[in-house]
């Protein structure tokens, strides 16, 4: 248990996490554990894009530290539908450090949700965490209209 950032099957982007994974999981199928995390990148991209995913790779991320932006301070390996951040890992064990990666990103973008992969582990189940914005405010797209 990982408190109060993790995400629950309730949750309303938790669909969007389990597709996700099930793709993710085709590609560690495949390719299995041992490679570089620039391989499962770029394969769990096609793969994603091919399912009618949209999305991003390498996404700069700015960060404004005492009053200058900084336009390359983070940067996120997939970005998926504009609403879920995709961590890669190909480590021999995931550490608290990158699940607070994914926890900072989150809060800094202000994206819903993340899931954190480590790649390098002989079943992808047990090296994956979904992971909650706490922080994250729901901007709605406002109709500027007049009639």
């Amino acid at each position: 248990m990982h408190g109060d950032d993790e995400l629950d099957v309730h949750d309303k982007y938790y669909a969007l996490t389990d597709q996700v994974l099930k793709i993710a999981f085709k590609v560690h199928t495949f390719l299995g554990p041992g490679l570089l995390e620039s391989a499962y990148q770029e394969c769990l991209m096609a793969e994603l894009k091919q399912a009618g995913f949209e999305v991003e790779s390498e996404v700069s991320m700015p960060l404004v530290y005492n009053g200058r932006r900084l336009d390359k301070a983070y940067i996120i390996d997939l970005l998926v539908d504009k609403k879920l951040i995709i961590e890669l890992k190909s480590v021999e064990k995931l550490l608290p450090v990158h699940r607070n990666q994914v926890k900072t990103y989150l809060k800094f973008s202000n994206m819903p949700v993340g899931l954190l992969l480590n790649y390098n582990t002989v079943h992808l189940r047990d090296g994956l965490q979904r992971i909650k914005n706490k922080y994250y405010v729901e901007i709605s797209e406002t109709n500027n209209h007049t009639d």
